[in-house]
Parts: structure tokens; sequence; C-alpha cells
């Protein structure tokens, strides 16, 4: 049963990268929490297996999709510590406004004219996990400052 648990292990991490509490969940139809344990611990200390690794990989992948908001939600919902949540959103926390900016440009044509239209582009940005006060910025942007 050991080797069948490390063998599954090994595959999903071969995949992609995984937390520890998505790789327990996984694992755990094959083996009993003592044995999933015992795994994880040794694949953390031989490197196979990291939670601050996840974090980064994950916000670098959707960074210029999603705002802060909806990354931290993310990797909480993943099982990841909050050390690990902060370092992984560091880098990415000062550029918000931008990354608003530009999922809005991929969108939207033209800035909101009416209180409708300004609705709806807003709700499109709050949805996708950016602060109000980048959604504020964004459209109230003046159109020759697009890029």
């Amino acid at each position: 049963m050991s080797d069948a648990l490390r063998e599954k292990a090994l595959r999903l991490l071969a995949r992609r990268e995984h937390s520890r509490a998505e790789l327990t969940r996984k694992l755990r139809d094959d083996g009993d929490d003592e044995a999933i344990a015992t795994l994880l611990a040794r694949l953390e200390d031989s490197g196979l297996l990291s939670d601050a690794r996840f974090a980064g990989q994950f916000v670098a992948s959707r960074a210029a999709r999603f705002g802060t908001r909806r990354l931290l939600h993310d990797l909480k919902q993943r099982g990841i510590p909050d050390s690990e949540v902060g370092e992984a959103l560091a880098s990415v926390e000062q550029d918000e406004h931008a990354r608003a900016r530009a999922v809005w440009a991929k969108k939207f044509d033209d800035r909101p004219t009416d209180a409708k239209s300004w609705a709806k582009q807003a709700r499109f940005l709050q949805s996708r996990g950016f602060s109000a006060d980048s959604i504020h910025k964004v459209l109230r942007e003046q159109p020759e400052q697009d890029e």
C-alpha cells in the first residue's frame, strides 16, 4: 500500500505542483491518515512537495487574469498557510491597477458612458477579485491614458 501511495503521489506531483492539502485530499482514498502524513512529510523533506513553491507558481499563472483578493481566496481554499500566501502575493500587489486595466481592456472596448454600463464593468472587475480602489481608477481613467 505504501509503494502504491508513494507512486500515486509522485504521479500527481509530476503533472503539476500541488499544495499539501490538495495532495492529502487526493490520496485519502488510497491510504490511512497516518501513512499519508508520513509520506507527505518525506516528500517535503526531499523538496518534492512545497506549499511555498505551489503558491508562487499558482499566483504567477493566474495574476494576469485575477485580482489580489481572488488570488488570496483561491490560495486559502487550497490550504496554503498565511505566511506563504503573503509571500506569494507580495510580488503582484503593487501592480494590481495595471493588471485590472489589462483585464478590463480585453473585455471592453469603451469606457462606461452611463450608470448601467459602469455597474456592468465594475461587477466584471469585482468578480475577477480586483479591489474597489483599482476598479474606480480603471473606470475613471481618461481614454488617452490607455496603452
